[in-house]
């Protein structure tokens, strides 16, 4: 049936051609695996033979090693299609873990940006500075498109249709979508073109958006850095990522009465559960509506 070896190349060959995973996931689910097996191995335990008991000990030490639990359910996730492609190519008969369960986490509402904060932010960049005007089109790209860092950083001049005012964004799974682009960001960009014309480009990088000083294309760390940096000089006292103005956009438009169906198509979100978490971002903001107006929370005036 097989070496161990042959089956995780079997799996990774399943992953690229039926799944369609991105580079990046595919490493996830890669290095996610290889702690299964580094435990199996530890254990002299086929993963063929594996049990839900074993599955549940090995559970139980990403807990002991201080994984957080949303990691831990992230990994859990890719052994449980590891063991499904198992069943599926006949390797085993069963699911060990059908019947596995994942940490409990709390309900996390992630970090928002109000539009002013953004304007903040762009406001304290030193436009003197040759990357002044890419990073200000870097923010308000994420700001107004709902972009993932990873869409941004591979984003191309081609994928660009600013006449009328869309752009083209390959998400997750080599999916396509295109995402309306404000008049905004529209603007932040020509003014960084002004800037990049005048840089010398690597062979190969020249259709790439935003390019470093070097002249080739910026990876997620690169703009995590100076978004992070950005939001200091701020004085913004939020901790912020790149995927902080993503959820910053998806907010924005629910409170502006987007349906959100819609705003799933425009994040890219394959389920509807996913893009669900804003309904509790919006109605916590409600609450606080609430408390400042309705007549049981206010504070009677006093004759």
């Amino acid at each position: 049936m097989g070496t161990e070896k042959d089956i995780v190349r079997g799996y990774v060959r399943y992953l690229k051609l039926q799944r369609n995973l991105s580079g990046n996931t595919l490493d996830a689910y890669q290095r996610d695996l290889w702690k299964l097996l580094d435990y199996l191995e530890r254990e002299e335990k086929d993963v063929r033979d594996v049990t839900l008991s074993d599955l549940e000990h090995f559970s139980a030490g990403l807990h002991d090693i201080g994984i957080h639990p949303r990691s831990q359910c992230r990994i859990l996730s890719g052994i449980r299609a590891f063991f499904r492609f198992l069943q599926l190519d006949g390797y085993r008969d069963d699911d060990p873990t059908e019947l596995l369960e994942s940490p409990q986490i709390g309900e996390h509402l992630p970090e928002v940006l109000s539009t002013a904060e953004v304007d903040q932010l762009e406001a304290s960049i030193d436009l003197s500075k040759w990357e002044g005007h890419r990073n200000r089109a870097i923010i308000e790209v994420l700001f107004s498109c709902g972009l993932r860092v990873s869409e941004l950083v591979n984003l191309k001049l081609s994928d660009l249709y600013l006449d009328e005012e869309y752009v083209r964004v390959m998400g997750k799974g080599s999916k396509e979508r295109l995402v309306p682009i404000s008049k905004r960001a529209i603007q932040e960009l020509a003014f960084w073109f002004d800037d990049r014309c005048h840089m010398q480009i690597k062979p190969g990088e020249e259709d790439y958006v935003f390019l470093n000083r070097r002249g080739a294309h910026l990876t997620r760390t690169m703009i995590l850095i100076m978004i992070k940096r950005q939001a200091v000089e701020a004085g913004i006292q939020k901790t912020i990522s790149p995927h902080t103005l993503r959820h910053s956009f998806a907010t924005a438009l629910l409170e502006g009465g987007a349906d959100l169906r819609i705003i799933q198509a425009l994040l890219g979100h394959e389920n509807i559960g996913t893009t669900e978490i804003y309904t509790h971002i919006d109605t916590s903001i409600l609450r606080q509506e609430i408390l400042e107006h309705h007549p049981r929370n206010m504070k009677r005036a006093r004759n």
